[in-house]
């Protein structure tokens, strides 16, 4: 059986295959809720960017990932409410793609994950602890955290991210003033990032406070402490290393198959033995 190294790794990170580790929104590198940040200097922050568009979370030469945020507008406020739906990674010459299906009535026993490793959709059993393995890249591999809409991606000595789908709930949109409404439950990704191997000049929403030499922007003192800079982390897509703090050397494809990932999160085109529909980590065996 194959295991992967784990050398890097500090024992309170260790994640093994059997209990992949869950998503932990109180821990430097969470990205949760509407979205809350920790940055890597233990920092708490929000960047609320701009719905259905496409923002850099970090960028270094040999590693950069987007997020898509969706979001809806209050008319007494001079911004959006957002989420991350997905993130878009790029390594080298790969792309590895993690999102939330677009959900109406949420059951968190369905699965609502849609995963996809260079265009190619990922399918795992409905089991915690399921397995996947790239055949081209044997460091790179998927693992479920739980039956349904949890997961953990690594790519050995660079990342390790867990993702869970989470909707808004109608307490949540209550207490927040949301206005989300039973069409469509918002389902968006928690997200943990565990970085390996970052330089000095990692850039990025999260990314730039992972750097040595960096200073918070944010007032830390506020009641909500908000990261500015939506121009400078803006890109034109979940696999577009254009953005304005762009470090990525790697070889990007030039983005091809990103429609066919926009579809993904829009429409089912699977048809599992439940009865389900959907794509990617989506049926049982």
């Amino acid at each position: 059986m194959y295991v992967p190294a784990l050398a890097l790794v500090d024992a309170r990170s260790i994640v093994s295959l059997a209990s992949p580790s869950a998503v932990k929104c109180d821990q430097p590198g969470a990205v949760c809720q509407d979205p809350r940040f920790i940055g890597g200097d233990g920092i708490t922050f929000y960047f609320h960017g701009k719905k259905d568009h496409d923002f850099c979370l970090l960028s270094d030469p040999n590693l950069h990932i987007n997020a898509h945020f969706i979001g809806k507008r209050n008319s007494n406020m001079k911004r959006d409410f957002t989420w991350v739906q997905s993130i878009g990674i790029l390594f080298g010459k790969h792309q590895l793609f993690v999102g939330a299906l677009k959900t109406a009535a949420w059951d968190d026993s369905v699965d609502r994950l849609a995963i996809t490793f260079d265009g190619e959709p990922i399918s795992l059993p409905e089991s915690e602890g399921a397995r996947w393995q790239s055949k081209s890249v044997p460091s790179a591999f998927v693992v479920r955290s739980a039956d349904t809409n949890n997961v953990m991606v690594e790519v050995e000595g660079s990342f390790r991210i867990t993702a869970k789908v989470v909707p808004i709930t109608e307490e949540d949109s209550r207490i927040h003033n949301y206005g989300i409404t039973k069409e469509d439950s918002f389902a968006h990704l928690d997200l943990g990032f565990k970085f390996l191997s970052l330089s000095n000049e990692v850039s990025g929403v999260l990314g730039q406070t992972y750097r040595p030499d960096y200073v918070s922007r944010v007032n830390v003192g506020a009641k909500m402490s908000v990261m500015g800079g939506e121009k400078e982390f803006k890109t034109s897509s979940i696999f577009a290393t254009d953005c304005a703090v762009a470090k990525f050397k790697g070889i990007n494809g030039n983005n091809e198959g990103q429609d066919s990932l926009e579809g993904l999160l829009e429409l089912p085109s699977l048809s599992c033995a439940s009865g389900l529909d959907g794509r990617g980590v989506v049926c049982k065996k």
